[in-house]
């Protein structure tokens, strides 16, 4: 499967997508990026936008295995991975899965389940595979994690450590009407093309020089870590694909630090007195990196 290839495909999807959520095409994209890179996608707004919406109608356009986790304080780490339990008719201890063995899983309000809850999808986010009593268990490909969250409740909430951001790259519904327009097979073969998408020595070296100024800027206590440089890496040969092209552009790069760097960096205390948020630096330092010109 070749760049084309994968912008028509990804095509089929934005289109049934639209048909659901009307004017967020740059939203939708950054989804298939999100998709296509392997990443996962936190989703943070105000309630009433359209977060699970716009989850549900991408879960239904892939035609792949869809689970949805309500997030509660009372959500124990067994409710997403799964547990052995004893069946009385059979005499023997049976596994019985949990929603992390899907291929779209929706974790719906994630910042209300508790620390040690959020935790358990650590390892699947990262490693996509699941760590039980018998042993490790890998993960069906492709595997998409979906959170959402109300960035203005904070009641009964638990804010995501900063380890498991750094993962984050409704009457008649038309939800309802939505079919698959690919596959799971046909995703993993994209995912195998968005990998083989060419960035230049220069662009990567932009890459790196964004990440590292957030290293230094005196306004963050923690810049990005090397997981930000290859996420931004990852998303920019997406977005590129998903565009029909089979290379990078610096302009890829710009478009997605937005979204790729900021909730990975701590700002210092000094910079939150001034409401000084870290979305506002980033835009900062990407004017102040200069990008790769094509004489170079």
């Amino acid at each position: 499967m070749n760049s084309e290839s994968v912008a028509e495909v990804a095509g089929r999807i934005r289109a049934s997508i639209e048909r659901v959520i009307v004017g967020k095409s740059q939203v939708i994209d950054l989804a298939l990026v999100t998709l296509l890179c392997e990443g996962h996608l936190l989703i943070e707004d105000v309630p009433g936008i359209g977060k699970t919406m716009l989850a549900k109608a991408l879960a239904r356009s892939l035609g792949c295995k869809f689970r949805r986790l309500q997030c509660t304080p009372d959500l124990l780490p067994t409710d997403v991975t799964g547990l052995y339990y004893f069946n009385q008719q059979t005499q023997q201890f049976e596994f019985r899965p949990g929603p992390i063995f899907t291929s779209v899983l929706l974790a719906d309000e994630i910042n209300r389940a508790t620390p040690r809850t959020q935790a358990a999808l650590l390892e699947c986010m990262e490693e996509r595979q699941v760590t039980l009593e018998t042993g490790t268990v890998p993960l069906t490909r492709p595997f998409l994690v979906i959170a959402t969250q109300n960035p203005i409740e904070l009641q009964g909430t638990f804010p995501l450590p900063e380890a498991q951001l750094d993962r984050f790259f409704r009457a008649s519904n038309p939800l309802e009407d939505l079919q698959p327009v690919t596959s799971a097979e046909e995703l993993v073969a994209m995912e195998r093309a968005v990998r083989d998408i060419h960035v230049s020595a220069v662009v990567e070296e932009y890459i790196v020089a964004i990440v590292r100024a957030t290293r230094s800027h005196p306004e963050i206590e923690l810049g990005a870590s090397p997981r930000g440089s290859l996420g931004l890496h990852r998303t920019a040969q997406a977005l590129a694909a998903i565009r029909g092209r089979s290379f990078v552009l610096p302009d890829d790069v710009k478009m997605l630090v937005p979204y790729v760097l900021p909730h990975r960096l701590i700002t210092t205390s000094q910079a939150r007195l001034r409401e000084r948020g870290a979305r506002e630096i980033a835009a900062e330092i990407l004017k102040s990196v200069p990008a790769p010109v094509e004489a170079e």
